[in-house]
């Protein structure tokens, strides 16, 4: 394990020299906040709190950690499911929550300019308002852009539309020495160099603060609507999603669901929706300038997914109807949550595999006794897995469970050509299945880069691999 300095007295003062005495903080309620992140990783407090609001105040407090050997954790609004946001060495929690400007909406360039503290849901509001899309559509909405540029965060539009890193055109990142540097801006092309953009996304707060993105903005289509469509089978539901991409139909979101995440969905929000006693189910977006042009979709959608045996097809072509259907599909993280003792891993598959990794779950369920739910964006192969633990089954044995279902649940994905994450990130809690995947070669080669940013390893240490 690294040895690291400590946030001695000596160290708080310059501190709180540089963000203001407020805005430091070692109170066991700000250090248990601050410890955790939506994952079930027990907490990482840290030693400190800090939370700058500029450039220039992140700027000095990484340049003070680096001259004091002391770890940075970089922390949105702490919503991620794979503990890239855990302090696991002490050290400063950096909360990015004071910086959450909206700097500038670019109409002219289609480019939207903000801090890492805004909320996802408050740019989709700003752009939407003035005819404008910012596409990628993460299910948790309480996100912070910062965080979804550090996971490369995807979404219910990324079918469509790509994921975080196909809108990000323009960074300021805090380099762990203190160093400011500026990459792209609000340019379309840029071939000049090596991409160090495409580095720091994704790379999980273990290269660079990021205290400034540029973003692509895209004209919102003027006409939306949803289908509901219930399967008798999983695989008629995965022979749809073929089927509809087949006939050159893009659906902004095609999302599938079983009968069990339905009724769960059901439970949580107190409402039924339309149909709850097929086995599968396909939540179908479509979108155009036109009603003639998304009527048309829709009724492509509806004829292919009745060829390939779908019971029905229902329509929600109004706002509020839409709004109910998207609450049923984003609460389910949190229904699970109130209801069971779960965790959940996001393996990303080609989506003709699709069914083929739900049966291979369905196996890793019946062998360890526990629930798997599989539900997730049909549209571009990445399944959530929820795994709830068995009311019969005691603390010690669901953990020693808990890790070998992930374990076998990675296997499958990595056998039918998959990844360990297609949008949560490997964080603390896959660390440990990266080389599965990628391989020594590729490890070492991410090494040498986190080396060449960050050779203390003061910025999010523990993450991702280890050094």
């Amino acid at each position: 394990m690294d040895e690291y300095g400590r946030v001695t007295p000596e160290i708080r003062r310059r501190l709180e020299e540089i963000v203001g005495a407020e805005y430091v903080s070692d109170a066991d309620e700000d250090l248990e906040k601050h410890g955790v992140d939506e994952s079930l990783e027990p907490p990482h407090p840290p030693e400190v709190v800090v939370r700058p609001a500029s450039t220039e105040e992140v700027s000095a407090v990484m340049r003070l950690a680096y001259e004091e050997r002391i770890p940075v954790t970089p922390q949105g609004s702490r919503t991620g499911l794979s503990g890239g946001a855990h302090p696991v060495h002490g050290g400063i929690a950096l909360s990015l929550e004071r910086m959450n400007r909206i700097l500038e909406i670019d109409e002219e360039n289609l480019m939207a300019v903000v801090e890492p503290g805004v909320l996802i849901m408050d740019l989709h509001e700003e752009t939407e308002k003035r005819g404008l899309l910012y596409p990628p559509d993460p299910g948790q909405e309480s996100g912070s852009l910062g965080g979804n540029i550090s996971t490369n965060a995807g979404g219910v539009r990324g079918m469509k539309y790509g994921v975080t890193r196909d809108f990000v055109q323009g960074l300021e990142a805090v380099l762990p020495n203190g160093e400011v540097i500026r990459l792209g801006g609000k340019l379309v092309k840029n071939s000049t160099g090596y991409e160090l953009i495409d580095l720091i996304i994704g790379s999980e707060g273990t290269l660079a603060v990021v205290t400034q993105a540029t973003l692509r903005l895209v004209p919102k289509p003027r006409h939306t609507a949803l289908l509901f469509v219930p399967f008798e089978s999983t695989r008629d539901a995965a022979r749809a999603v073929s089927e509809i991409v087949r006939r050159k139909v893009v659906p902004f979101a095609l999302e599938y669901m079983p009968r069990h995440a339905v009724l769960t969905a059901e439970r949580y929000l107190g409402r039924s929706l339309p149909d709850h006693d097929h086995p599968a189910y396909l939540l179908i977006g479509v979108e155009g300038d036109s009603e003639e042009e998304v009527e048309g979709a829709m009724e492509t959608v509806g004829e292919v997914c009745m060829e390939m045996g779908a019971v029905d097809a229902y329509v929600a072509d109004t706002q509020a109807r839409q709004q109910q259907l998207w609450e049923a599909r984003k609460c389910l993280f949190d229904a699970y949550k109130a209801f069971w003792e779960i965790d959940e891993v996001d393996i990303c598959v080609p989506r003709s595999r699709i069914p083929d990794y739900i049966e291979g779950a369905e196996a890793v369920a019946g062998r360890h006794d526990v629930l798997i739910v599989n539900i997730g964006h049909a549209g571009d192969g990445n399944v959530h897995s929820i795994i709830a633990r068995n009311p019969e089954m005691g603390q010690e044995r669901w953990r020693e469970t808990l890790e070998a279902v992930i374990g076998e649940l990675i296997e499958v994905g990595l056998s039918l050509g998959g990844t360990i994450s297609g949008e949560h990130g490997v964080g603390y809690t896959k660390k440990r299945y990266l080389p599965k995947q990628v391989g020594r070669t590729q490890v070492e080669l991410m090494k040498a880069i986190k080396r060449a940013f960050d050779p203390q390893n003061i910025l999010n240490p523990g993450k991702v691999f280890d050094l």
